[in-house]
């Protein structure tokens, strides 16, 4: 259940959009209920209106699926939009440089959202997904957000709950604190198996106006044949090149 306003319509609405998982295709009226705890009549007028709004669609027998109008919507988000079309050249080049999994995501809150997702035939088998989101401290893309975030946000994280995702997740905050410090001295972060059993991942931060990280880039790979260290420079190459362009945008935008 979402931490939507259960007493506003528009709560109760976002409430059932986020029932859905990532691993759902369609769900029975009934599930939906279960899982919003709204009441079944309620829940059954919310979804008709989501259906009429391109929201949701109506899959019979009686069941619901998140619609293409939610994905027009999400295109639409302009930051991450422009961001993605700018930063498609370097993904893409990246990947022919490595051909492994690369990612580009952005920080919110202290969380990853993984913006996009490149990888052909090799591409490891990743928890990862475009749109997808996971906690900073455990992905190499997260700390490398989190090592230029401001200090509130990295007190905020060293001093919460560190989620142990495997037995890998680094959850001490004194090693955890060390390795941010070491993302700032050499411009790259790293992670072996903390955020999925079988995989290790670099990424370097997108930095602007000297120290802004907008976004992060890594290469991915399986432990059993990829080597981080091997990728370093191409990985801050590519940070570099499309921090430049950002940069150079906004020096152009009115």
């Amino acid at each position: 259940m979402s931490d939507a306003d259960l007493d506003t319509v528009l709560g109760k609405a976002v409430t059932i959009l986020r029932a859905f998982t990532v691993d759902d295709q369609v769900l029975s009226l009934a599930e939906l209920v279960r899982r919003t705890g709204l009441h079944k009549a309620t829940a059954h007028r919310l979804a008709r209106d989501l259906v009429a709004n391109r929201l949701l669609d109506r899959v019979e027998p009686g069941g619901y699926r998140l619609s293409g109008g939610l994905f027009e919507l999400g295109m639409r988000a302009s930051v991450e939009r422009s961001l993605l079309e700018v930063a498609m050249p370097f993904l893409q080049d990246l990947y022919e440089r490595t051909h492994e999994t690369v990612h580009l995501g952005v920080r919110e809150g202290t969380e990853v959202v993984y913006v996009a997702k490149i990888g052909g035939h090799r591409q490891a088998v990743a928890p990862s997904r475009t749109g997808g989101r996971m906690p900073l401290h455990c992905t190499a893309i997260g700390k490398a957000l989190l090592a230029h975030a401001d200090p509130a946000l990295r007190q905020q994280v060293l001093t919460g709950p560190l989620e142990r995702r495997t037995p890998r997740t680094v959850v001490a905050p004194g090693l955890l604190q060390r390795q941010l410090e070491a993302v700032l001295e050499t411009g790259v972060a790293f992670e072996h198996e903390e955020s999925a059993p079988g995989l290790t991942c670099v990424a370097a931060p997108v930095l602007v106006r000297g120290t802004e990280a907008v976004a992060a880039i890594s290469v991915t790979g399986p432990t059993t044949r990829f080597r981080p260290d091997q990728h370093v420079a191409a990985v801050r190459a590519a940070a570099a090149g499309l921090a430049s362009t950002v940069a150079r945008r906004e020096a152009l935008a009115p």
